[in-house]
């Protein structure tokens, strides 16, 4: 049975969580807000996931945070700490934002009409909820909530979640997308981990329902409650996969978050698949 490491003296300075990874030599706990102590976490680097990625015939990323054991996994140091644009995943916060400003009350009953606008993904093509929507990953819904929400109110919850570099440049409906916003590997695990605990500076209620609409997999005896992303997805040119959220087995948590270059039309659809395999790689699934 793994048990966690003894808490630091109440005393000790705070370790800034951005020090993750095996990126530095003596790592710091990743979700260190709301914590009274803070523990140091243990970090390996694994070519047997790097080798998931050669595999498949592309390049990416893998990041794994086991918080029972206060453990970091990650197949590489490099490209873990790389930021890029979140493309769907910023679904997450998008989400959460439209339910604390009252954009979106009821995620079941607040519809958001079709535009009429015939596009290429077929489930695009008609009205969504708040939860539909984020299953069926639709773009124009997101950014007619994004419009709703506005600059001012989408700037000032970025700061709040201290989300990726925090940059809406490039258009209200457009920044998460084609604009200037970028997030790492580890800041996505630290943002989706805060989700998970309910410790974002948000309503309680925001929190559990953004929870509760997250697309569900379930893979053997676990679940995996998490976010898919396609970088060009809304132009048909998809580039970068990204899949963000945590993985249940038991009682044990693995928050996570997967990137991969989809260099061909086949990666669109592996990317879970080699997101799978790293889960269970590491016990995770």
């Amino acid at each position: 049975m793994h048990r966690r490491p003894p808490s630091t003296p109440s005393d000790a300075p705070l370790i800034n969580r951005r020090h993750a990874l095996g990126l530095l030599a003596a790592a710091s706990l990743l979700p260190s807000r709301s914590d009274a102590n803070v523990a140091y976490q243990r970090s390996e680097i694994r070519a047997d996931l790097a080798k998931r990625f050669a595999d498949e015939g592309t390049a990416g990323t893998f990041v794994g945070y086991k918080t029972d054991d206060y453990l970091i996994i990650a197949s590489d140091k490099d490209r873990s700490g790389e930021a890029k644009l979140p493309a769907s995943t910023f679904k997450i916060p998008n989400s959460i934002i439209a339910l604390d400003t009252g954009v979106v009350e009821d995620p079941d009953k607040d519809v958001f009409k079709w535009d009429g606008v015939t596009r290429s993904i077929e489930a695009w093509n008609k009205d969504h909820t708040l939860r539909t929507a984020i299953a069926a990953s639709v773009v124009p819904a997101y950014q007619e909530i994004a419009r709703r929400i506005g600059p001012e109110r989408m700037q000032k919850y970025l700061d709040l979640f201290e989300y990726g570099n925090r940059n809406i440049g490039g258009g209200i409906d457009q920044f998460w997308l084609t604009g200037d916003l970028r997030i790492d590997p580890v800041q996505q695990i630290d943002f989706v981990d805060r989700l998970r605990r309910g410790v974002l500076p948000v309503s309680k209620r925001s929190q559990d329902l953004a929870r509760d609409i997250l697309p569900v997999i379930k893979a053997g005896d676990a679940v995996i409650r998490a976010k898919t992303g396609l970088l060009g997805a809304e132009r048909g040119e998809p580039s970068l996969g990204w899949l963000v959220g945590w993985a249940e087995k038991g009682s044990a948590i693995t928050v996570f978050a997967f990137n991969m270059d989809c260099r061909e039309p086949r990666h669109v659809a592996s990317r879970i698949k080699v997101a799978q395999q790293c889960l269970a790689d590491i016990g995770a699934i």
